[in-house]
């Protein structure tokens, strides 16, 4: 009986020794920012040693570095269950909890470190800028229950806003967006100055009454000699767009393009990006067009920069006006009745159809489930049916889901972005779910090439484009982001 205890003993010991070398292992690829070698390592450690709160911890900020917010929470919340006294566990939840506009949540584990750790200093500061934002957040939502809510557009005088002299920069002819006035901008912002604030606010008024117009789903035709580029996220990347540019011709109407959601947050240039891409929306109303991503939201811009920015480079009330705008963005496009593009995915059940897609009210913050979120938000998965996200928000579905939503509603394939990806696109569930990702080396640290699509009238054919990072100022991504966004993800 005691060598079979020994034995176990024995057992037990070297597993965790194996654990703990694999541990390292992971830990090592996690500093080389290789992080899915980094979550595969701490999973073998983890179900070696499946009692670990530290592996837990560890693979669950790795998971927040991919973005799979779902994942993340999930394993700290299992690292405090093995152990609730371990602080960092409510850290990395509470970072989870911020990355899915989850605040209040996020303020109870704060708070929890602050009782455990009364003389931590960071761990105050942390608990008041958390419960700043969960005040700030009931304080908006008393305002927007006020059902006269007026458009920042009411308070504005553009007309009697003085350009001063000694700005050289771009200015609109007679108040209208140019080809000249497009260029002189692009080169204005490649030499990082500032668009007047009277230009800016002129832009996004115009853009926002032309957006207003258009249906949540917008629908084109290409002729057989047309073709279209399609790209995906650029992330306030804006030297990267104008890479974009470079290689495949500015825009015009013999040049057609869409882009596919998330224009702004975590890259530091979102502000160039967004007035560069509504200038040529204004330009080319009926050959550029813009799909919302789940980025063109408040939480979202609210945590990786986009709101932090428009208020370091204008002022608040632009920041509101912003916001305004992304609520008109339409939500997917169909092309040639054949090729449906959207941001995320497809839906959390099935039998959802064009026409509904036709009827969403999407003037407003999307909802935290239907088909408005899905539209923004799922993920594809290789195998069938459905599960739940990773992201922690939406799902993702499988190749028949794909394939049935096709079917109802006489479809090839689907385009979608939101997902970083090593090559720049990736073809998926047999060629009927597409995705394309358009800023390379995502945030200054994955590697990834970037890519857009040429699809031609003719046979709807996807053709694929690479391209890699170009060098940029140095503003590092995510300058302009939440402090505790930041301090989350080291």
């Amino acid at each position: 009986m005691a060598d079979v205890t020994n034995n176990d003993s024995v057992k037990m010991a070297e597993g965790e020794r194996s654990a703990e070398e694999l541990k390292e292992k992971a830990n090592k690829y996690f500093k080389e920012k290789d992080y899915e070698n980094a979550i595969k390592y701490y999973t073998e450690a983890l179900e070696l040693n499946p009692d670990n709160a530290i592996y837990y911890s560890n693979r669950s900020l790795a998971y927040l570095r991919t973005e799979c917010y779902g994942y993340a929470l999930a394993d700290a919340t299992r690292a405090l269950e093995i152990d609730k006294n371990y602080v960092k566990g409510y850290y990395r939840r509470a970072t989870s909890n911020m990355a899915l506009g989850k605040f209040k949540a996020a303020l109870k584990d704060y708070e929890t470190v602050v009782r455990v750790r009364p003389n931590d200093k960071d761990a105050k500061m942390k608990y008041q800028e958390c419960n700043k934002i969960v005040k700030q957040k009931a304080f908006e939502r008393a305002i927007a229950s006020d059902e006269l809510k007026k458009s920042v557009v009411d308070s504005l005088d553009i007309e009697n806003m003085m350009i001063e002299d000694d700005y050289t920069g771009p200015k609109m002819e007679d108040g209208k967006v140019t080809v000249k006035f497009m260029q002189d901008m692009m080169d204005w912002f490649k030499e990082q100055k500032k668009l007047h604030r009277k230009c800016a606010y002129q832009i996004l008024v115009q853009v926002k009454e032309v957006l207003a117009k258009l249906p949540s789903l917008v629908e084109i035709t290409l002729k057989d000699t047309e073709k279209i580029t399609i790209c995906g996220d650029t992330h306030g990347q804006f030297y990267d767009l104008l890479n974009i540019f470079q290689l495949n011709g500015l825009p015009s109407e013999t040049n057609p393009y869409l882009f596919n959601g998330d224009f702004v947050d975590r890259g530091s240039f979102s502000v160039e990006v967004i007035l560069t891409l509504f200038g040529f929306k204004l330009l080319y109303p009926n050959y550029f067009h813009l799909l919302r991503g789940n980025h063109e939201t408040d939480n979202m811009n609210q945590m990786y920069g986009f709101e932090g920015e428009v208020k370091a480079k204008y002022t608040a009330q632009m920041f509101q006006l912003f916001s305004e705008v992304f609520q008109w963005l339409p939500l997917a496009q169909c092309i040639n009745t054949k090729v449906l593009v959207m941001h995320g995915g497809l839906f959390s059940e099935d039998g959802v159809t064009l026409d509904d897609i036709r009827k969403i009210d999407r003037n407003r913050q999307p909802p935290d489930s239907g088909p408005m979120c899905d539209l923004l938000w799922s993920d594809p998965q290789p195998q069938s049916g459905r599960s739940i996200s990773k992201r922690g928000v939406s799902c993702q579905f499988g190749p028949d889901v794909t394939e049935r939503f096709l079917e109802q509603n006489k479809l090839q394939y689907i385009v979608r972005s939101h997902e970083v990806k090593s090559e720049g696109y990736e073809v998926t569930h047999s060629g009927k779910c597409i995705t394309v990702f358009s800023a390379p080396n995502y945030c200054d640290q994955m590697g990834n090439k970037g890519a857009y699509i040429h699809l031609r009238g003719s046979d709807l054919k996807p053709e694929f484009h690479q391209f890699t990072a170009v060098p940029h100022p140095n503003v590092k991504p995510m300058a302009y982001a939440n402090s505790l966004m930041q301090l989350g993800m080291m």
